[in-house]
């Protein structure tokens, strides 16, 4: 599998929290030859064969953007909009974004900004705030937004940002958090669908990791796992911090995460997955988050607790229009899930799980 043109694809797909239908319409595309259901969530589900003596591993990624939703039209035409996941007001303005219509078409706006030359002294001071923000797409009036360009209330709108791909193998796109995780999900399941594993394989696709880890809550009780992986994007921080205290440095590798806002990763399982990577030359690196969180905060509390390792891939400038991200390190997280689900069987489970385990 082409893993630039499958992220290229994924990057490129719109995808606000609830409005994860264009993201699932690729993910369709390059798992057609596995099983897929989905649930009244727009959760996406796909596996291979069962075997009820195995145990069972999800693997799992957010299908949802960092996006917003139009709240209102003003009278001169202007667009009043929220926020859907965790935006930082100063990077919005000025950018150019996409707003799904009623015939679900997308219709370009410009993030607009008042021009210096119409800002007293106090408002260039002034701290932004998203409830002043508009949303132009070319309308004089409220008529025009509604009639030309049919756009109603409560319609998604996602970052203007069209992937491409650095000479040093360096990907600039929209949305990596979490793309490249959907896209880990994609190449491991195709990738390991023919192989005679130990494990009973179920990929879970996951809605509004967003705005509060929504989907992965109902999609765990589903996928019902004895084991669970969560492919992620964690913001790298080699550019805030020093080589010795950065934990998320593009070209190094996967990041193992022991802990962050929503959980604390189950010490045999994190033991287990460097133990694996050590042995087979994979690059990784590891973190202890202060804050943040993923869908392993639902996932790691379902049914009876659900032994959780995060995986992510690093990348510059999540939660703004647009990212960098290592095709190297995406490649290398890759493997070392591959690796893991190889190994994994019964013994070794119950091996995780004794907290004695001293090999």
């Amino acid at each position: 599998m082409d893993s630039k043109k499958l992220i290229e694809e994924l990057s490129n797909a719109y995808g606000a929290p609830g409005f994860e239908e264009d993201v699932l319409e690729v993910v369709s595309k390059y798992t057609e030859d596995l099983n897929i259901q989905s649930d009244s969530m727009n959760n996406m589900y796909i596996s291979g064969k069962y075997d009820e003596a195995k145990p069972t591993v999800m693997i799992d990624s957010h299908l949802d953007e960092v996006a917003f939703m139009v709240q209102s039209v003003e009278k001169n035409g202007l667009i009043k909009f929220i926020a859907l996941g965790g935006w930082i007001p100063t990077n919005i303005p000025a950018h150019t974004v996409m707003i799904r219509n009623s015939e679900n078409e997308y219709v370009k706006g410009i993030v607009a900004s008042k021009p210096p030359h119409f800002m007293t002294k106090a408002e260039r001071e002034k701290q932004i705030d998203i409830n002043e923000l508009r949303i132009d797409v070319g309308a004089s009036s409220k008529d025009e937004v509604e009639e030309i360009y049919k756009i109603p209330l409560g319609a998604p709108i996602v970052p203007d940002v069209i992937f491409e791909m650095k000479p040093n193998n360096i990907m600039l796109g929209k949305a990596f958090d979490n793309r490249l995780g959907c896209a880990g999900v994609v190449e491991t399941l195709v990738n390991l669908s023919k192989q005679d594993l130990n494990v009973n394989l179920i990929g879970t696709l996951s809605v509004q990791e967003e705005v509060g880890l929504r989907g992965a809550e109902v999609s765990a009780k589903k996928a019902n796992p004895d084991l669970a992986i969560v492919f992620e994007a964690s913001p790298a921080d080699e550019q805030y911090k020093d080589e010795g205290s950065a934990q998320a440095a593009l070209g190094k590798g996967a990041q193992l995460r022991h802990r962050d806002g929503s959980y604390i990763c189950h010490p045999g399982f994190i033991k287990f997955a460097k133990k694996i990577a050590d042995e087979n030359n994979i690059k990784y690196q590891e973190a202890v988050r202060l804050s943040g969180g993923t869908n392993a905060g639902r996932i790691h509390l379902s049914n009876n607790g659900v032994p959780t390792l995060v995986l992510s891939i690093p990348s510059r400038y999540i939660h703004t229009h647009y990212n960098y991200a290592s095709l190297n390190d995406y490649k290398e997280t890759l493997k070392l899930v591959e690796s893991v689900l190889q190994r994994i069987n019964w013994d070794e489970i119950k091996n995780m799980n004794n907290r004695f385990y001293k090999k």
